[in-house]
């Protein structure tokens, strides 16, 4: 029990608490101590009865137990992890912010297609940005399929047509991490740019960060991405082997998404 607490509180912390909910929520369902009737997004619900907790469930629930809320539960565990220890180390606030930002396009562009729960888009959020920050690292599909790591997403959306899922989902998770990508790393690096997504000082305060007067961004946070390589980050064979290259103690995020 001690190792496996020690796991836990080594998760950084917005990944803990986000899968942490995500998992007591779907307890909360398989237990029957609430319904999904009474988490899905339901923007009429919402504005006539103020039922504002929806804004939040709607990216809680993955569904019931099964095989298609292991891989989700896996796939938003590794790359919201991989994101907070890689180009968000020491910025949780601003992490803190991306998933605000996402939220409300989501939100937004779930009014018009009609979803009931958001949850799948926001995992594809969180594996776009990490995939086009880290245009370098190889990945291995089920050991079926070789590519590089910005095609990830694409080759999700191809499996959810092959199981007949609606690919909105996907398509608005992968259109939010888009534009998320763009004002925050690609635009501020023009000669006229700036950032657009600001993040405010109460969250910086609330995790403790450094306020920084003059923003410079990060070697990771520049369009293109950073090589890994270094303390701390994966080196993947061209065989697929993961090696490890990190300080002692400090977990290690997986780069392959399916074994």
């Amino acid at each position: 029990m001690n190792a496996l607490r020690q796991f836990y509180m080594e998760i950084p912390i917005v990944t803990r608490a986000y899968t942490t909910v995500c998992v007591l929520t779907t307890l909360a369902v398989h237990l029957d101590l609430v319904s999904p009737l009474q988490l899905y997004f339901n923007p009429t619900l919402i504005v006539r009865k103020f039922q504002i907790w929806r804004l939040a469930t709607t990216f809680l629930y993955f569904g019931t137990i099964g095989i298609s809320f292991f891989f989700n539960m896996v796939f938003t565990y590794r790359y919201c992890r991989m994101l907070e220890d890689g180009s968000f180390r020491g910025r949780s606030s601003d992490f803190v912010m991306m998933f605000i930002f996402g939220g409300v396009l989501m939100t937004f562009f779930g009014i018009f297609v009609n979803l009931l729960f958001l949850g799948q888009a926001f995992t594809l959020m969180l594996v776009y940005v990490w995939s086009r920050r880290n245009p370098s690292v190889p990945m291995n599909f089920f050991g079926v399929l070789n590519f590089q790591a910005p095609y990830l997403p694409w080759v999700l959306l191809c499996c959810s047509m092959i199981l007949g899922n609606t690919v909105w989902v996907d398509i608005i998770g992968m259109g939010v991490g888009h534009v998320y990508y763009v004002l925050e790393d690609v635009y501020p690096q023009l000669s006229n740019g700036y950032r657009l997504i600001k993040t405010p000082y109460f969250l910086k305060r609330l995790f403790n960060e450094h306020i920084e007067r003059n923003y410079q961004a990060a070697a990771e946070d520049r369009p293109g991405g950073f090589l890994w390589g270094g303390e701390g980050q994966p080196l993947i064979q061209e065989d697929g082997e993961e090696q490890q290259q990190q300080p002692e103690n400090e977990a290690q995020p997986a780069a392959v998404p399916a074994q």
